[in-house]
C-alpha cells in the first residue's frame, strides 16, 4: 500500500480524529475498555467512507466497538491505520478480518512500548523535575510537568495518527518483520526501570532516629545503614509496597497504612 497524500477533506478528518483521541477513557468499561473512544475517534473518518445508516456503516461501527485497549498515544496511530484500512475495505482491497486482526495484534505491543516510554519513563522524569521545583516553591514545576508529560503526548498523538493513515498496512509489515517493536519495547522498559530506581533513591526516605549508646558515644543506625547501602531502607519500602499491590492492596490503603505507621513511629521515637 503506497503512502497517501492528504486532501483538504482528509486533513479535516484527521484533525477531528486527533481532537477526539484525547478522550481515551470516555465511557470506559471493563468489558470493552477503550472501545467507545476508539469508535468516537474513528467516526469522522467513517462518515466520509460510508453512507449514514447503510449496512456498511453499521458493520464498521460494530467492528470499532470490539474490545480495544492500549496506551492513549498509540490509540491515535491505530485509529489512523484503521481509517486507511476502512477506505481500502470500501474499495474491496482489504477484508474485515484483516482490519480486526491488525487492531488486535497492535494493542499489546503498542501498549507495552508506550507504557514504558511515557508512563514509566517520561512521566517519572517530568515528575522528578516538577517535584524538585515545587518543593522550592516554584510554580513552574507544575507547568513543566504539563508541558513534558501532557503536551508531548498530544503532539505524539497527531504525528502517529497521520503516520498511521499515510503509511497504511505497509507499516505493519516493515516494523514486525524488522523486529523494531520488540527492540524499542525492551529499551524503553530498561530506561523506565532506571528512572524509577533513580526516583526511589531521591524521593523515598525512611528517617529512622534510632541510636545505640556504646558508652564511648552514640551510633546512629541510619548512618550505619546508609554507609553500607545508601537508600537501602527506601528500596525495601518500595518493594514492600509493590508486593502488597500484587497481593491486591489498593494505593489508598497503602497511603493510610504508611500514615499510621509513621505517626505511631514518631510517637515512640522510631522516626
Amino acid at each position: 500500500m503506497a503512502k497517501k497524500e492528504f486532501t483538504a477533506q482528509e486533513n479535516s478528518v484527521l484533525k477531528q480524529m486527533w481532537l477526539r483521541s484525547h478522550m481515551t477513557f470516555i465511557n470506559f468499561s471493563m468489558t470493552k475498555m477503550e472501545a467507545n473512544c476508539f469508535t468516537m475517534t474513528l467516526m469522522p473518518a467513517l462518515k466520509t467512507i460510508y453512507e449514514a445508516d447503510s449496512p456498511e456503516m453499521k458493520d464498521a461501527l460494530q467492528r470499532s466497538q470490539s474490545f480495544f485497549n492500549t496506551h492513549a498515544v498509540p490509540l491515535a496511530f491505530i485509529a489512523g491505520l484503521t481509517y486507511a484500512m476502512e477506505k481500502d475495505h470500501a474499495e474491496g482491497k482489504v477484508d474485515t478480518t484483516t482490519i480486526e486482526n491488525i487492531k488486535a495484534a497492535l494493542m499489546g505491543p503498542t501498549a507495552g512500548m508506550f507504557d514504558s516510554l511515557f508512563f514509566n519513563c517520561l512521566r517519572v522524569i517530568a515528575a522528578g523535575i516538577a517535584i524538585g521545583l515545587n518543593r522550592q516553591g516554584n510554580f513552574l514545576g507544575s507547568v513543566i510537568f504539563i508541558l513534558l508529560y501532557g503536551v508531548t503526548q498530544s503532539i505524539a498523538k497527531y504525528l502517529l495518527l497521520t503516520a498511521g493513515y499515510s503509511l497504511g498496512t505497509t507499516f505493519i509489515d516493515q516494523v514486525f518483520n524488522s523486529g523494531l517493536i520488540q527492540v524499542l519495547t525492551k529499551c524503553a522498559g530498561v530506561l523506565g526501570l532506571m528512572m524509577v530506581g533513580a526516583m526511589t533513591a531521591q524521593m523515598v526516605g525512611v528517617p529512622i532516629a534510632l541510636t545505640i549508646n556504646t558508652g564511648a558515644g552514640e551510633v546512629v543506625i541510619a548512618d550505619v545503614i546508609n554507609s553500607i547501602f545508601p537508600g537501602l531502607l527506601g528500596v525495601i519500602l518500595l518493594f514492600v509496597m509493590v508486593n502488597l499491590i500484587k497481593k491486591g492492596w489498593r494505593p489508598t490503603q497503602l497511603i493510610g497504612m504508611i500514615f499510621i505507621f509513621a505517626l505511631v513511629g514518631a510517637l515512640i521515637g522510631l522516626f
